[in-house]
């Protein structure tokens, strides 16, 4: 009797392990997290690429209207660092509602100035360093008898003045991404460009600051 109660359930068993009816629902169940989120993140590269792209174009537009002083930018309101700013914004806030903006200007007397320290006039000891004790001069950029490490003054500068304009952007992601992949709950972006002005005037020439050599 119990062997003749076990070859039914041993046929049964069998017949159960060789049924692929439903396996596709099973199969997707364990693929659908994976999935959405690879999708997801898909769309959130996108989007910040997107938005990365639109940044620099804008910001270049604007630079380029500034630097050949063009009448529609003048004749808005405000100083042109502000209206190169609005113009930046007005193109991207479209695109990225509730992003926080900020756009910085800073003009060098040329692009080898960007990144740099003022440039040495006269190295007395040939070292490459500004030695105020050993009579060394420095071009002045911003004129305030100190040799910077950076020369950058604020603003976009005069005729002929190499302008830096950098953008960053702050926003929440469009899909709550970090839940799952863990990082920022925010799109961190930056763009950056370099344009020099056109020569409207003469360039001006910045002071040369000598220091004393000691004895």
């Amino acid at each position: 009797m119990m062997l003749k109660a076990k070859l039914p359930f041993r046929r049964n068993i069998a017949r159960l392990a060789g049924d692929c009816a439903g396996a596709t629902i099973v199969e997707f169940a364990l693929i659908a997290m994976p999935l959405m989120l690879i999708l997801i993140g898909g769309f959130d590269l996108a989007h910040q690429s997107y938005v990365r792209s639109v940044m620099q174009g804008a910001l270049t537009d604007a630079a380029r209207q500034a630097a050949v002083e063009n009448p529609a930018l003048s004749g808005t309101s405000g100083t042109v660092e502000e209206r190169v700013a609005n113009l930046v914004k007005g193109q991207i806030l479209p695109i990225a509602p509730g992003a926080t903006i900020t756009v910085t200007q800073s003009n060098y007397y040329d692009f080898a100035g960007i990144g740099n320290p003022e440039k040495l006039v006269k190295d007395e000891d040939g070292d490459g360093v500004y030695d105020e004790t050993d009579g060394d001069c420095f071009s002045d950029l911003d004129e305030d008898g100190v040799h910077d490490q950076d020369t950058g003054r604020t603003g976009i500068g005069g005729a002929n003045d190499v302008v830096q304009y950098q953008a960053t952007l702050t926003m929440d992601r469009l899909v709550p991404l970090h839940h799952f992949v863990g990082g920022s709950e925010k799109y961190h972006l930056k763009a950056d460009t370099a344009i020099r002005n056109q020569p409207w005037d003469t360039q001006k020439t910045p002071p040369t600051v000598c220091g004393t050599k000691t004895p």
